[in-house]
């Protein structure tokens, strides 16, 4: 740890003279917050803190770098195990000599998030390095995004980038088509992307491939690597074909998504989201969105443990079939914003409840609080073992 401190400030003290010739922007933020959750009658507590350094620069008008670098601490209960939150009647199938792999760990962490130069030629644009790759117009959910998936309780947190290349090439002032390729080990294991964009009256519309290595676990089994054991990965590769819009008609805030999956070994299934939003007079803003994943369960008695982890470890977007997002948010005050949000499974009839508050006294200072309350039977999604909660978030943009 000591060397790698060292070799940050001896590298940052050689690049400073070339910061100030190349005129390198930094910015940035402090970050820290607090999440609080009552489980099996012990409020237990994570806190953290988290510094994200911001560098960018435009040697040229034709090419721009960016970087970013996160540092995360963690404090409090960063062991958590998951079996305490899950339904009885999946965490009864875990023998007890298994159960302390089941375990979620926050580690402090440190490391780049996004380092990229993009490069503006006659013809296109070429993007290399880690980027975001953020493909989808859901606000909650995307079924063409197969690079990230949202947090429902904190939807718009940003997201992490992804090594890749990327060629934008503008057709005319309205297409454009987009190309990109991840490395893997290999070609095959590599993900590859192609999308084109364009626009008809008032709408925006995209029009996706992709094919990805989907990193499934099964956590019902252990690998056989003794010196590293965990639980068993079974890749396979996955096809997309999908499309998305967005526009406005009205007054009225449109948008939809939809992709349909090829499995090598898992059966074909579809996503779909359909989702509106509208801002009143008084500045009350309200937006709704449906989704559907038909590789999700129709029913919550064919809940798996398997179902519970892949979600939990963002792995897949959902364990129920068909769920319902609404927002309601108004300007309480110039600087302060009230809202509400839910979360609800149509499928299983379990509501996630989240009142927020956002909260900016000064001008680079923002709060975010908001309470999670999980309504549903104690086998649904939404069940009183996830843990009714709070998060308190404080950041200071520089």
């Amino acid at each position: 740890m000591k060397h790698t401190w060292a070799l940050c400030i001896l590298g940052w003290m050689t690049a400073s003279p070339l910061l100030s010739q190349n005129r390198v922007d930094i910015f940035g933020y402090f970050e820290s917050q607090f999440v609080g959750a009552d489980v099996q009658h012990s409020f237990i507590q994570l806190y953290s803190n988290k510094l994200r350094v911001d560098l960018e620069s435009r040697p040229s008008e034709n090419i721009k770098f960016g970087a970013n670098f996160d540092y995360i601490t963690y404090h409090g209960k960063t062991l958590w195990h998951i079996l305490d939150y899950l339904p009885e009647n999946i965490t009864t199938v875990v023998p007890e000599i298994a159960r302390p792999f089941y375990v979620l760990s926050f580690d402090n962490r440190y490391f780049l998030d996004n380092a990229y130069v993009r490069l503006s030629l006659k013809y296109m644009d070429i993007t290399v390095g880690k980027q975001q790759i953020s493909p989808g117009t859901g606000y909650a959910w995307n079924p063409t995004d197969v690079f990230n998936t949202k947090d429902l309780l904190d939807p718009t947190y940003e997201q992490p980038g992804h090594n890749a290349v990327r060629l934008d090439v503008p057709m005319g002032s309205k297409y454009t088509l987009t190309t990109l390729y991840a490395p893997c080990d290999t070609w095959k294991e590599s993900d590859k992307l192609i999308e084109f964009k364009g626009r008809i009256s008032h709408f925006d519309y995209h029009l996706i491939a992709v094919e990805k290595t989907w990193r499934f676990h099964d956590y019902t089994q252990f690998n056989q690597d003794f010196m590293n054991p965990g639980f068993l990965e079974q890749p396979e590769k996955r096809r997309i074909l999908g499309f998305s819009t967005a526009g406005e008609l009205f007054g009225l805030g449109l948008w939809s998504e939809f992709g349909y999956n090829w499995m090598e070994e898992t059966d074909a299934f579809y996503e779909l989201v359909v989702g509106s939003d509208y801002t009143f007079d008084s500045g009350t803003y309200i937006m709704t969105e449906y989704y559907r994943n038909t590789l999700g369960k129709t029913d919550k008695q064919d809940y798996t443990l398997n179902d519970w982890m892949r979600f939990l470890a963002q792995e897949q977007k959902a364990i129920a079939r068909d769920h319902l997002y609404a927002l309601v948010q108004h300007p309480a005050m110039d600087v302060m914003t009230l809202g509400f949000s839910t979360i609800f499974s149509i499928t299983d009839g379990s509501l996630a409840l989240l009142p927020m508050m956002q909260y900016s006294p000064f001008q680079n200072v923002e709060i975010l609080a908001y309470i999670n309350l999980y309504l549903g039977a104690e086998d649904a999604v939404f069940n009183k073992n996830m843990g009714n909660g709070q998060l308190i978030r404080v950041r200071v943009y520089f």
